[in-house]
């Protein structure tokens, strides 16, 4: 696994699994309360459910598997909340310009990983022997290539 991997995977994981889902973090939930039609009753299980689609993408991501597909999740979902909070409450995000812009640098390393070669392709993990190509990410020694 490389440490681009781990690092937007954790940011999945924080902003869903803890700041939704186990925190419930007040700032976001306010966010979550403008969307039009929903029921303030129905604030908490809305957070959740983002919450744990965002843990399920940085599962995925973390995963390694289909990273050109993870990245356009990634991108619809950060285009989809970004629009949304900025258009609906925009007055409760303290730093728009600085979000979009930590965001952007997110998608960047995501599509960064998306031209990698899939874990598991044919140039991804080397032959049935266990052992990398020269354009691999696994190297003989189980280290990514200078390649990868």
């Amino acid at each position: 696994m490389t440490a681009a991997r781990a690092a937007v995977a954790a940011v999945w994981l924080y902003e869903g699994l803890w700041c939704k889902v186990v925190r419930q973090d007040a700032g976001q939930a306010s966010i979550v309360a403008r969307v039009p039609g929903l029921p303030a009753s129905r604030v908490t299980a809305a957070m959740a459910g983002i919450g744990l689609a965002e843990t399920a993408l940085g599962l995925w991501v973390l995963s390694g598997v289909r990273p050109r597909e993870a990245a356009w999740a990634q991108t619809a979902l950060l285009v989809g909340v970004n629009a949304g909070g900025l258009t609906l409450a925009s007055d409760r995000i303290a730093a728009p310009r600085s979000m979009l812009m930590r965001n952007a640098v997110l998608l960047g390393v995501a599509w960064s990983l998306a031209r990698r070669p899939a874990r598991g392709s044919a140039h991804g993990r080397g032959s049935a022997h266990g052992r990398g190509s020269a354009h691999g990410r696994e190297s003989a020694h189980g280290r990514e290539s200078v390649h990868g």
